[in-house]
C-alpha cells in the first residue's frame, strides 16, 4: 500500500487530540444535543458507566461499555414522535439509553503503533471511532519508521488476520502510555491527515472518483411528495442520510434535499421534529413560507433551551413554524416551494459533486463542510443522482487502488 500508510501509525494522529470524556447512556436527550454541537460526524460514542472508578481498565472490558453512536438524526427522529412533541420538557429529559442504537462494533480500540494502513482496514469494516491510548513517550524507532519493529519489516496483512496483527503490534511497539488516558480519533480525523499527504499520494488525489470506484450507487432516497417522517422508519447507517428526490420523465432521480445528521448537526431540534413529523420531504427540505396558511402550519411550542449553536437559555415558547426556524436557512428572503427550487441556496442544499469530480475535491468539500458523505450527480447535470461518496467510500479508494501499491521490503 502507500507508504504514507505503511510509515504512520494511528500514534501520529492524536497529536493535540483531547482526551476522551465519555457521555454516558443516564444522560439526557437535552445534554447529548449540546454535546453533539462540539463533536465530528454530528454524532457521539455512548458509553455505560463505570462498576469501580478505582479499577483500572482492559480494552475487553472498556469495549463491553461501549454502547454505540448517537447522532443528531436519531434524537430528531424521536423528538418526533407524538407523544415527544406533546410533552417536549419530558422528551428532553428522556436518557439517551433509550434514543442510542447500540453497536458496539463501531468503536475499537487500538495500540498507539498499529500502523495506519491496519486502522484504515477497520474502518474500511466498518469502525467508525478508534480508541487510542494517549502516549508519552516513544523509545527506540521513531514513528516514522514504524513499519520497523525490533529491527525486522513487517509485512502487509490481510483482512483475516488484522485482528491478531493488532495484538502482534501492541506486543512489539515500544510506547510509553499514560494510565487511563485515551483519546478518540474519527474518520474525519483521518481524512484530514490523508488530505495532508496528497504529494505521497499522487497521482491517485487528481484521479476521478468514477474511476477509482468510490462512488456507492446504493443509498436511500425518499420522493418528495412522500411524508418526511417515512425517512425515520429504517434509519440509514452509514452515511446517516436520505436523499430526497423528484422523479424525471425518464425514470431518473432529481435530488433537492436531504435529510441527513450532517444537515441536523446544528439545528432547532424541536422545529426539525415538528416539520419531520407533518410535512412533506419536499416541504421539508425546500421551504415553506412563513405566511402560509395557519391552519396548515400552526403555532406549536419551541423548546429554547437549546439554540442553533447548542448553548442554553429560556424555556417553552410558543412560535410560528417556518423553514427558517430549522436552521436551515440564513437568507430571510427565500424563495417558496412553489416559486422553484433553484432560486435559494440555504443550508438546506444538498452537498454535491460530479462523477467526473477529484477525490481530493470530494475529500476538501467533505472537510469544509464537515459533512460525512457527498452525493454525486451526472457529468452533464447537476442534480440527476447516481450514488454517494463517504467516508469508507474514500478509504476504500485509497487503499485499494494499484497506482498506490508499493513493496513492503528493502
Amino acid at each position: 500500500m502507500a507508504s504514507v500508510f505503511l510509515y504512520h501509525v494511528v500514534g501520529d494522529l492524536t497529536v493535540g487530540k483531547p482526551e476522551l470524556v465519555e457521555f454516558l447512556e443516564t444522560e439526557t436527550v437535552e445534554s447529548a444535543i449540546r454535546a453533539i454541537s462540539d463533536c465530528t460526524e454530528g454524532g457521539i460514542p455512548v458509553w455505560k458507566r463505570r462498576h469501580q472508578k478505582s479499577v483500572v481498565e482492559n480494552a475487553e472490558i472498556r469495549q463491553q461499555r461501549f454502547v454505540g453512536i448517537l447522532n443528531s438524526l436519531d434524537i430528531v427522529a424521536f423528538l418526533s414522535r407524538e407523544e415527544c412533541l406533546e410533552d417536549q420538557e419530558k422528551a428532553m429529559k428522556t436518557p439517551v439509553s433509550e434514543v442510542v442504537v447500540p453497536n458496539s462494533s463501531l468503536l475499537k480500540e487500538v495500540d498507539p503503533g498499529t500502523r495506519l494502513i491496519d486502522a484504515l482496514e477497520m474502518m474500511k469494516q466498518g469502525v467508525r471511532r478508534l480508541l487510542v491510548p494517549k502516549s508519552v513517550v516513544w523509545k527506540g524507532m521513531s514513528k516514522r519508521f514504524s513499519i520497523l519493529y525490533n529491527g525486522k519489516w513487517l509485512k502487509n496483512l490481510d483482512n483475516s488476520n488484522s485482528a491478531t496483527s493488532s495484538n502482534r503490534l501492541s506486543s512489539s511497539s515500544s510506547v510509553s502510555v499514560r494510565e487511563n488516558k485515551l483519546c478518540c480519533l474519527s474518520r474525519e480525523d483521518v481524512i484530514r491527515f490523508v488530505i495532508g499527504c496528497l504529494g505521497a499520494l499522487a497521482p491517485l488525489p487528481l484521479s476521478s472518483i468514477s474511476y477509482l470506484g468510490a462512488i456507492n450507487p446504493n443509498f436511500y432516497f425518499l420522493e418528495a411528495s412522500s411524508p418526511a417522517i417515512n425517512a425515520t422508519k429504517k434509519l440509514p447507517p452509514d452515511p446517516s442520510a436520505v436523499a430526497v428526490v423528484e422523479f424525471t420523465p425518464e425514470g431518473q432521480y432529481k435530488i433537492i434535499g436531504e435529510i441527513s445528521a450532517s444537515k441536523l448537526w446544528k439545528c432547532d431540534y424541536f422545529a426539525a421534529a415538528w416539520a419531520l413529523a407533518n410535512l412533506s420531504a419536499g416541504q421539508f427540505v425546500m421551504g415553506v413560507e412563513d405566511n402560509t396558511s395557519p391552519r396548515s402550519l400552526p403555532d406549536f411550542p419551541i423548546n429554547s433551551t437549546i439554540s442553533e449553536d447548542g448553548s442554553g437559555g429560556g424555556g417553552l415558547r410558543p412560535r410560528k413554524f417556518c423553514s427558517r426556524s430549522i436552521g436551515f436557512f440564513t437568507n430571510p428572503t427565500i424563495a417558496t416551494l412553489a416559486v422553484g427550487r433553484n432560486m435559494y441556496r440555504g443550508r438546506s442544499t444538498p452537498l454535491t459533486c460530479k462523477v467526473t469530480s477529484s477525490l481530493a475535491a470530494v475529500m476538501a468539500q467533505m472537510l469544509s463542510h464537515r459533512a460525512t458523505h457527498v452525493w454525486v450527480t451526472e457529468a452533464d447535470s447537476e442534480d440527476v443522482l447516481v450514488g454517494v461518496v463517504g467516508y469508507t467510500d474514500i478509504l476504500a479508494a485509497v487503499t485499494k487502488h494499484p497506482n498506490t501499491i508499493v513493496s513492503a521490503n528493502p
